[in-house]
């Protein structure tokens, strides 16, 4: 009889199994379209550069449209998650970012690029706070660290967009490549979207109350202690998205302009450091269980740091190629680990919480990027990368107490 028992038992959770199994198919795809939309767009930067004549400094206003809409809309997609649910929170995201991203190549001023980046950042930051709360809650159903396998799916994402921008920079002006970004985003939601539809939130097997993401949920308000340490991992995820965005935004400037790189060679910059942060988070999981979150913030951040301060101050070209690889290698769990940790601790609120400090400190860097690099120079702005990775590292130390492991 118990032999019987277990295998009903079996038989009973293969369906929700296989419904977790679709899920995170689904989830992975739309972090791969995410990051593939991105790099598409950060690869061109200097094609809209030069078509808007905007200097360093006026680019990185421009650049702060993007911040602004981000930050504006992703405690607001918190509330959204709670209300309606994440998964057609992400799915409506992602028709948004699809359309948006085609916008940019159109302008020709600074002012116009900075208002169409403000519709841009607005459909970026929903779709990474909808996505990563949705990605939260599958975590606590499969009882497994798997965040970094979904930003894993993020990098390999940006690779592929980065290298696909550099193949046809040379020879495919900025608009069609863009434009041609946008049909793929709405045919891969068209594809992958109703998954999403179908499901709802998963819960842990042993939780039968209310999933994260249900409207009964959203009067409750985490405690002090809580709000505290959600806002101690968006700090953590601010230090270290800084240099994403600022690899994006301003590394294939810095190849081209201060080591005289080809333009192809200089896109394969940030292919080099998502490629870099693809591997580090695919193994991420197995690291995570044999480490820890506390040591694998701190080696990830002195990781990081020491790889910026040779990307940024390296002699050639392929010094500086290897110094983003080591920082994609340093920074590829600790964004991760931070949002999942929020979001376990106080669902989409901590999600949005995080995300907001994240990825405000990915989209605010460019701008303070090219504000010291009128400043001081592009390799010395550069620098304020390792600092902050560093920072992030003595964080993630002086907390390992406080914070759940």
């Amino acid at each position: 009889m118990p032999t019987l028992n277990k295998l009903r038992a079996v038989k009973d959770d293969s369906p929700r199994t296989a419904s977790l199994t679709r899920l995170r198919i689904a989830l992975t795809i739309f972090f791969a379209l995410d990051g593939f939309i991105f790099a598409g767009w950060v690869v061109r930067i200097p094609a809209v550069k030069e078509q808007t004549g905007a200097s360093a400094s006026t680019l990185g206003l421009a650049l702060l449209g993007v911040s602004a809409g981000a930050v504006i809309t992703m405690m607001l997609t918190g509330r959204l998650c709670r209300r309606f649910g994440s998964h057609p929170v992400t799915v409506v995201s992602g028709v948004l970012l699809a359309l948006s991203v085609a916008l940019p190549p159109l302008t020709h001023s600074a002012l116009t690029l900075g208002l169409v980046l403000l519709v841009f950042g607005a459909a970026y930051g929903g779709i990474n706070v909808a996505m990563n709360s949705a990605a939260v809650d599958l975590v606590a159903a499969l009882r497994r660290p798997v965040m970094p396998s979904f930003h894993a799916a993020f990098s390999l994402g940006g690779m592929l967009g980065a290298g696909l921008g550099g193949l046809v920079a040379g020879h495919v002006s900025p608009t069609r490549h863009l434009l041609a970004l946008t049909v793929i985003g709405l045919l891969v939601t068209a594809a992958v979207g109703p998954t999403l539809l179908r499901h709802d939130a998963p819960t842990a097997p042993d939780d039968r109350g209310p999933t994260r993401n249900e409207p009964a949920s959203a009067s409750e308000r985490p405690s002090g202690r809580v709000r505290g340490l959600v806002l101690v991992f968006g700090l953590i995820a601010l230090c270290t998205a800084y240099g994403e965005g600022a690899l994006a935004d301003w590394g294939a400037l810095h190849l081209e302009e201060d080591l005289h790189a080809h333009p192809g060679v200089a896109a394969a910059g940030y292919s080099c450091f998502a490629l870099a942060m693809t591997i580090g988070r695919i193994s991420g999981t197995t690291l995570l269980e044999r480490l820890g979150r506390t040591r694998t913030l701190v080696f990830g951040g002195a990781t990081g740091a020491a790889g910026m301060l040779l990307g940024s101050l390296a002699p050639t070209v392929w010094l500086a190629l290897l110094g983003f690889a080591v920082t994609g290698l340093g920074l590829a769990n600790i964004f991760p680990v931070a949002v999942e940790r929020a979001g376990a601790l106080a669902g989409p609120t901590g999600v949005a919480a995080a995300s907001t400090l994240g990825y405000g400190g990915m989209l605010l860097g460019p701008p303070m990027i090219g504000f010291m690099a009128d400043w001081f120079s592009l390799p010395a702005a550069l620098t304020s990368v390792a600092v902050l990775a560093g920072v992030a590292a003595l964080i993630g130390f002086a907390t390992r107490r406080a914070a759940v492991s």
